[in-house]
C-alpha cells in the first residue's frame, strides 16, 4: 500500500493511504481500525463505494480527474453504498473530517505522490 500526503484547505496535511491494486481496492478499509483525523484511504479508479462490513460510519469524498470535488458524502453508516457517475477516485475519511478540513464540492485537492 503507497502511502502519500494531501494538502487541504485548512492548511494542514492528510495522510492517505492509497489501495493501488485491484485486491486492495477491494479491501478497503474492511477489518482496519477506524481512521484517525488526519488519516484517509484514496481508491482511485473507483467512482462506487460500499460500507458493507464497516463498523463505523466514514465520510466519502467523489473526485473527478483533476482531484476536484464532486460529491461529499458525510458519515455515511454502515451497510450502505454510494457512488457519483463522473468520480474517477473515492477519498474515504473519518467521519466528520471533510468538513472539519474544509473540504466540499468544487474543491481541487493537491495529491502529493499520486499517479496522475
Amino acid at each position: 500500500m503507497r502511502h502519500l500526503t494531501l494538502d487541504i484547505p485548512d492548511g494542514a496535511l492528510l495522510h492517505l493511504m492509497m489501495a493501488g491494486s485491484t485486491l486492495e481496492r477491494m479491501r478497503g478499509l474492511l477489518g482496519r481500525a477506524a481512521l484517525g483525523p488526519r488519516e484517509g484511504m484514496l481508491l482511485p479508479h473507483c467512482g462506487m463505494i460500499h460500507t458493507f462490513g464497516m463498523r463505523y460510519p466514514i465520510d466519502v469524498v467523489y473526485l473527478d480527474r483533476e482531484h476536484r470535488v464532486l460529491k461529499v458524502s458525510e458519515a455515511l453508516a454502515p451497510r450502505r453504498m454510494g457512488g457519483h457517475w463522473r468520480a474517477r477516485s473515492v477519498l474515504e475519511l473519518a467521519a466528520g473530517s471533510a468538513a472539519a478540513c474544509g473540504i466540499r464540492t468544487g474543491t481541487v485537492l493537491a495529491l502529493s505522490g499520486a499517479a496522475q
